[in-house]
């Protein structure tokens, strides 16, 4: 076995249907009293509720969480924070809300719970992203990582089946590049290999009742897995690349990840078959790369940047900006091949 070094980043996780009436107590037990609810505009119902359950430890509702997490939004509210007295934030969403809550951890180590109702899995992580000038900045620093989450199946009831099936691919990916990150260890890719195989799984019954709560907490259990390995290890080309594409270039964040991922695999094939072997296995697919891609077929996902609304005269610049920073990969990056690789994606092509 080779070398290798776990650290581990723990937060409470309190799972199963039904767990968001403890929320007051949880609230209670971080020694919190007052406490800001976020979300986006379109979830404010679902941050009502919780509220609610907060009763007199609900300080107020900030609804203005947008994605990728612009700096703009991010510094309204760390104001609205303060002038409501907060000391927790609640976070009730997918990654934009959570990555709000980390904003405002970020600059006022405000402790946050986070309530996921995507399978994003930033909130078991303490990665941070913003987005300013057209660029998404994005960092681990530990006060981000919420001290406790709620993950309750019920919530993700109301997710369209589209955004359910982008964002499962959204969080195997966090799984297939833990695999093959150069910090990797044993325990995060028993982890990452059951994350995708959960994850995966999920997808054929949720296609055919939505409502299916076994289905829906088994993709949340999946979810929590391969956001437990994007928080422990580095990840390589995919993450670069959709965080180049949706904060340049303001593309939904999940969906680009399910677009980008088949390609991204593809790239790195023969330079980490063994991780390749494990993604391949837990999709139950011949091939990493096309099992991903034929996933996302097979659910309705988009499989081109062009359907999710890349521009193709966006796509020289993107590649610039690939290969504008070093950061770890399998396989060297190549701006040439990156260039392929994006035309792929955009084309809607298969990986190779």
């Amino acid at each position: 076995m080779n070398p290798f070094v776990y650290n581990s980043h723990a937060a409470r996780i309190v799972f199963g249907v039904g767990s968001v009436d403890r929320i007051a107590a949880e609230i209670e037990r971080l020694g919190a009293e007052r406490a800001v609810v976020l979300c986006t505009p379109h979830q404010r119902s679902q941050a009502e509720a919780i509220a609610k359950r907060l009763g007199d430890r609900a300080a107020g509702i900030f609804d203005e969480a947008e994605m990728h997490v612009p700096i703009e939004v991010a510094r309204k509210a760390r104001a609205a924070a303060s002038a409501l007295r907060a000391d927790c934030a609640v976070a009730v969403g997918g990654g934009s809300t959570i990555g709000l809550g980390k904003a405002i951890a970020l600059a006022s180590g405000l402790p946050i719970l986070a309530v996921p109702t995507t399978y994003a899995g930033s909130e078991v992580t303490s990665i941070y992203g913003l987005t300013e000038g057209g660029l998404k900045r994005t960092g681990r620093d530990d006060r981000v990582l919420p001290r406790t989450v709620i993950y309750d199946p019920s919530l993700t009831l109301t997710l369209p089946l589209s955004l359910t099936v982008t964002s499962a691919i959204n969080a195997i990916a966090h799984a297939a590049e833990g695999l093959y990150a150069a910090d990797g260890n044993p325990v995060i890719s028993l982890m990452a290999e059951e994350g995708i195989r959960a994850s995966a799984a999920a997808l054929n019954p949720l296609t055919k009742d939505p409502s299916d709560l076994q289905a829906r907490s088994d993709a949340l259990y999946g979810a929590w897995l391969c956001g437990t390995v994007l928080g422990a290890v580095t990840m390589g080309l995919h993450h670069k690349l959709c965080h180049t594409l949706g904060g340049t270039f303001n593309l939904p964040h999940a969906q680009v990840h399910t677009v980008i991922l088949p390609h991204a695999l593809k790239y790195n094939a023969q330079a980490a078959p063994g991780a390749m072997r494990r993604i391949a296995s837990a999709l139950g697919s011949a091939d990493a790369a096309a099992g991903v891609q034929d996933l996302a077929r097979q659910h309705g996902a988009p499989v081109s940047l062009r359907e999710i609304g890349m521009a193709a005269s966006d796509l020289d610049h993107a590649a610039d900006l690939a290969v504008s920073n070093p950061y770890p990969n399998p396989r060297p990056l190549e701006r040439a091949a990156l260039r392929a690789l994006l035309q792929r994606a955009y084309d809607g092509a298969s990986p190779g």
